[in-house]
């Protein structure tokens, strides 16, 4: 308290931020400085060119497909060579068609039954780096755009408040 009646207030200590937390579930962690996915963890402010993709296809799918391909290819050369073909009512060769269109029956179950990874792609010191994958495609769009706000905070000069909310100045009276 100064003598004339006036009143001053203390200096405020420096306020010690914590990190802004933009999302979080378990193993994966966002804030305004790391992005941090199980035992991998990147600075938000090293990491460029971010961009999305699809994984490849199911292993076990794929294969099946190329499996039955081959046997309904295999059985329509047996039946060229044997002369079957001529033998075949009209029956037949339609039941043929739909057998032919099997693999691609097999590719579509399976791309449902197990969907293509969601992947996020980024540059980080100047290599190619696979971020984060999810076959969750709520999961994956929230841990984007979490990803992409927290580059946009670092892109601005970081979290801190901005001067418009800070206490603002008032004379004497």
């Amino acid at each position: 308290m100064q003598t004339d009646g006036s009143t001053t207030r203390p200096p405020r200590p420096p306020r010690a931020t914590a990190p802004t937390l933009l999302y979080a579930r378990p193993g994966i962690v966002v804030t305004g400085e790391r992005f941090t996915v199980g035992r991998n963890s990147w600075p938000v402010a090293e990491l460029t060119q971010l961009w999305t993709t699809r994984g490849p296809h199911d292993r076990l799918a794929g294969r099946a497909v190329v499996v039955t391909a081959a046997l309904i290819g295999a059985v329509g050369v047996l039946l060229g060579f044997t002369g079957g073909l001529q033998r075949l009512t009209a029956t037949a060769y339609l039941a043929l068609g739909a057998v032919g269109l099997l693999p691609l029956l097999l590719l579509v179950i399976g791309d449902r039954w197990r969907p293509r990874a969601y992947e996020l792609w980024g540059r980080h010191r100047g290599a190619e780096v696979l971020l984060f994958s999810s076959d969750d495609e709520r999961q994956f769009g929230q841990v984007t755009r979490a990803l992409q706000r927290a580059r946009e905070g670092a892109r601005h000069g970081g979290w801190a408040d901005p001067p418009a909310s800070a206490d603002p100045w008032r004379p004497r009276r």
